[in-house]
């Protein structure tokens, strides 16, 4: 097929990326660790490692699990972990000896917990000590029989992670458990590097089960080969060669690493370029993120929609307004014009906006970093990847046509995890569908509708509740919304609206009813009748995911 976006490429982006002589992720870090040797790698909570010390506790861990534990290629490990150094260490150290990694969510419940490991068949996790009550209860439901526990405060220097450790458990911050498991410290300072053996690793094989989030029923296990995700990570490289410089970028990773978009993004691809991490384990209040605008010359950072509304609406980012920022990325869930604009208001920098999804590693689509991009435009594919719009007949579309995405690339998962017949359903043909109603205009630049779940059917019309959270948003004092469809008798469905206002004691004092008819009338000037929201709700926050992506499904069953 005809790669028309190919000719809205800039001139630096390759139309192809090509993996040469790299067999793997473990093999493309490497020679990363040995370029950067003496240049800062991560920085957390004022603690920093280079490249070459991250490069030995890799070695030190990976040497430890191989050969304390007895883990070989193949055995997957858990880790449970927010944004901290261990989170690195851990996950290129299991990646090296050719284990695959189970990135779990630390917010998980028992029951989330439960399902996550029966279904990956983990015997090994590591886990800090603040979540290790929860495993206690579920732990003998599964197949676990070494537990690797960590502190907060296992990554700063002894005195301090001291100091830190003794005040949360004190304050009894950290949950009590009787759970033994091996110290993630100790293991790092006896295990030994020269035994390490490191196995001979192929594109093919499977690096990550990374699930996911649950949206469209339960949680599944995508199968994440090296190849799919050093894909990803060399058609990152690839678009960014021209605005980034390699080993002379600072960035700042908000997002969780255990989600797909950080991990393949911020973690793995700017840890190939050489660049400076700065990880953040409690990114909120919003001031232990904005503080580090101070602290450090951020070039480069990630998000989410409603991360950069909560920034846009911070006096602190206000005031510090950076501006060295070069490249801003947003993905997870769609940008509002009106947040991307605010952004670029107070740093000066644009919001670049992206498309992907945890099957693909997860990136299919971005805009053209500082290119005068189309209002709404998730991008164009990137280099080796195609997409097609394809209508319920499964005829492919025309430009300007709307129907369901579907992609294909290396980047695209080699499927889910014992679950055959879902992966049947999700790629045919070597291409995934990916439940998007999408158009491409006549440049390729593509743009997301909704969900096709999500979708709303009024007297037989479609609404799509991006385009009127985005109106509603565009209010001036409405800070979130979502929009969902619910009963009606006379039209089927109805538009229903959850409101989250930017002065909330607007809802004490009683001045909702004013608000409503105001939210009416600005929505009546920018909607036909039938996408306008007939019912609203006030509420004092939404339900959101771990990265920040608001759960329209759960307010369905509220």
């Amino acid at each position: 097929m005809e790669r028309i976006w190919l000719r809205s490429y800039s001139k630096d982006v390759p139309a192809d990326i090509s993996f040469g002589d790299l067999t793997s992720i473990t093999d493309c870090l490497e020679r990363a660790f040995q370029r950067f040797d003496r240049r800062p790698a991560i920085s957390c909570m004022d603690a920093m490692v280079t490249y070459g010390e991250l490069q030995m506790a890799v070695n030190r861990f990976a040497s430890f699990l191989q050969n304390t534990l007895g883990i070989k290629k193949g055995d997957r490990i858990a880790i449970m972990l927010p944004n901290v150094m261990q989170f690195a260490i851990s996950e290129l150290a299991a990646l090296k000896i050719g284990a695959i990694c189970v990135n779990t969510n630390p917010l998980y419940t028992p029951r989330e917990m439960r399902h996550q490991f029966i279904d990956s068949g983990v015997q090994t996790i590591v886990i800090m000590d603040l979540f290790v009550s929860k495993l206690e209860e579920i732990i003998s439901d599964t197949k676990i029989s070494n537990v690797i526990i960590t502190s907060i405060g296992d990554q700063l220097p002894a005195w301090k992670g001291l100091i830190l450790k003794t005040a949360m458990h004190l304050k009894k911050q950290v949950p009590a458990y009787s759970l033994k498991g091996w110290s993630f410290k100790e293991a790092l300072t006896t295990a030994q590097s020269k035994a390490l053996v490191v196995p001979s690793l192929k594109l093919d094989d499977i690096a990550i089960l990374q699930y996911t989030g649950g949206t469209t029923g339960v949680s599944k296990g995508a199968m994440l080969s090296h190849r799919n995700i050093l894909a990803n990570m060399l058609q990152i490289q690839a678009i960014t060669k021209g605005c980034l410089e390699q080993g002379n970028e600072t960035v700042l990773t908000v997002l969780p690493l255990y989600h797909v978009f950080a991990l393949s993004v911020n973690f793995l691809t700017f840890l190939a370029d050489g660049q400076h991490l700065i990880l953040v384990p409690k990114p909120t209040p919003i001031e232990n993120t904005t503080k580090l605008f101070s602290q450090y010359r951020i070039t480069v950072m990630t998000g989410v929609n409603t991360l950069f509304n909560t920034l846009n609406n911070s006096a602190s980012f206000k005031t510090i307004a950076p501006t060295s920022l070069k490249v801003v990325v947003a993905g997870g869930m769609a940008l509002q014009d009106n947040v991307n604009k605010t952004f670029q208001s107070i740093t000066g920098v644009p919001i670049t906006e992206g498309f992907g999804l945890t099957e693909c590693s997860p990136v299919t689509h971005v805009n053209p970093v500082h290119g005068a991009n189309p209002v709404g435009s998730i991008g164009l594919p990137l280099p080796s990847t195609f997409a097609k719009i394809v209508g319920d007949d499964g005829r492919s579309l025309l430009p300007g046509e709307t129907g369901e995405l579907a992609v294909k690339g290396p980047q695209v998962m080699a499927g889910y995890w014992n679950r055959d017949d879902e992966t049947r359903t999700m790629i045919k043909d070597g291409w995934l569908w990916t439940g998007d109603v999408a158009r491409m205009d006549e440049r390729g630049y593509f743009y997301i509708v909704d969900r096709k779940k999500d979708m709303i059917l009024v007297s037989g019309f479609n609404v799509y509740p991006s385009e009127v959270e985005e109106v509603l948003c565009s209010h001036p004092q409405v800070l979130e919304a979502a929009v969902i469809g619910v009963p009606d008798k006379s039209s089927g469905e109805a538009v229903k609206a959850f409101i989250v206002l930017k002065n909330p004691g607007s809802i004490e004092v009683g001045l909702t009813d004013s608000i409503t008819l105001d939210l009416r009338r600005h929505c009546k000037e920018a909607l036909t009748g039938y996408k306008c929201p007939r019912q609203y709700e006030f509420r004092e926050a939404l339900p959101k995911s771990n990265v920040g992506k608001i759960l329209r499904r759960e307010l369905r069953v509220t």
